[in-house]
Formats: structure tokens, sequence, C-alpha cells
């Protein structure tokens, strides 16, 4: 009886956990705003200046905190709306913002190992993910509203996934410079290029492959019109065969420093 009271208890709490998690990622955000896009050169400055081969140096953010809290606060300022904002310039935004968030999470508690040190709650319920500290024109948001309610229900990209960065070894390098409407679509393919065929977070032959737990993850994101490896194969330098074997590797959570 006593195992069966704690598998129902286990299970309840699991189902709950769901519930709660779909919940907060599936908020409906209604935001009223007349703002007009804005410029990323000083975004672009600062990760030309504190980013080499994707690792950060945090402590020359701080030391630059005028000009990054800036554009921070520029970011919260404008929020994109639909009236004046064509659809790249939205994107380049949210891709934006949810690295300079990130890295503004990261300055505010440094020194630390990982970011999942900043905030030890309740596994899949309460993360360093779901803290509530971005003001954008009166909305408030946490990384994941950005992630999961407005970048990927909303642009259907998965190359989002390249290019958005959670201050971790093993995630995507974080791009030395800012992403813009005008040139997305190039960032966007460097960014799954070099992320696919990097061996550190990869490892391909035509055979089989051992890829990072982002294409377990977000598995879906990667096949709604074609199959992982088919995705695979739009970027990588190896050709996956259709049948070949997939793993996925263990991933580093430590800082990307």
């Amino acid at each position: 009886m006593k195992m069966k009271s704690y598998v129902y208890c286990c299970s309840f709490f699991l189902f709950w956990v769901g519930i709660i998690s779909f919940s907060s990622c599936a908020k409906k955000i209604n935001v009223s705003s007349d703002s007009k896009p804005i410029s990323h050169a000083t975004w672009d400055s600062l990760l030309q200046k504190h980013v080499v081969d994707g690792h950060v140096n945090y402590q020359g953010f701080q030391a630059d905190s005028l000009s990054f809290y800036h554009y921070i606060n520029l970011l919260s300022a404008n929020h994109p709306n639909e009236k004046h904002w064509a659809e790249k310039e939205r994107l380049a935004y949210w891709i934006n913002a949810y690295n300079a968030f990130t890295i503004q999470l990261v300055i505010e508690n440094y020194p630390v190992k990982g970011i999942k040190e900043i905030k030890k709650g309740i596994p899949f319920v309460s993360s360093v993910w779901d803290i509530k500290f971005i003001e954008i024109e009166n909305q408030t948001y946490d990384l994941n509203n950005i992630e999961h309610t407005i970048l990927r229900k909303h642009f259907e990209e998965p190359r989002i996934h390249f290019a958005i960065v959670c201050a971790s070894i093993s995630c995507p390098e974080l791009l030395n410079e800012a992403y813009v409407a005008e040139r997305i679509d190039h960032q966007l393919n460097n960014q799954a290029i070099q992320f696919i065929n990097d061996t550190s977070r990869n490892k391909i032959t035509k055979e089989a492959i051992s890829i990072s737990k982002i294409f377990s993850w977000f598995k879906g994101d990667f096949t709604k019109k074609e199959s992982l490896i088919d995705f695979l194969n739009r970027y990588s330098k190896t050709k996956i065969n259709a049948n070949a074997d997939i793993s996925h590797l263990s991933y580093d959570w430590n800082l990307n420093e």
C-alpha cells in the first residue's frame, strides 16, 4: 500500500508539474505598444568587445555597465508591435533581448559556476528561467516567456535554438554581433552550420550521430516539415544516412566564460 501511495503521489505531482509548466509557457501576452524599431548598435559593440569564440567576459560586461544598462533600458522601453515592426525586426529584437537579459542575470549574480545556481527551485517548476525580472513597457517576463511564448510560438523558426544562449558551455556559441533584420537569415544559417559541425557539441558520422540534447528537448521544432536527420543534413558537412543511429551527449551547464 505504501508503494502504491508513493507512486500515486509522484504521478499526481508530475501531472501538476506539467500543468503548471504548460500554463506558464502558454500564457497569452497582450501588449499595446506604439514603439518603433530600435538600433542594436550598442549591443553589437558590447558583444564584439566581450565575446570571443563564444566565450563571454562577464566581468567585462560588468565594467561596461553604463553601456550595457543603456541597451537594457532601450529594450525595456520599446516593445515590438506589428504596426511598425517587420517580422524580421521583431525576431532580431527578441533574440537579442533573450541573450542580453541572460547576461544581465549572470552579471548581477556573478561569480557563479553555472546559470542554474542562480535559483535552485523545484525542478521544472521554479528555475532560473522562471525569474520574473524582465520589464518591457509595463509587461513582466521571464526567460521562458521569451523563448516559449514568443520566439517558439510566433516565429516557428527552429534556427533560434542556435542563436539564443543560456550562458552554458554546451549551449551554442554566443554570436559576437547583434542580430539585425537585414542579415538575420544569414546570421541564423551561419549559427546552424557552426553549431551542428562543432565536434565539441555534436559528433557526426554517416552511420551514427551523438548530438546535443537541444535536438531532443526541442525535437518537435526541427521535425515539423522533415525528419531530424533531414534537418541536420541541411547544415552538416558530413551527410548522415537516413537510418543512422542517434544518441545524445551529456549537457555541460558550467558557465561559458
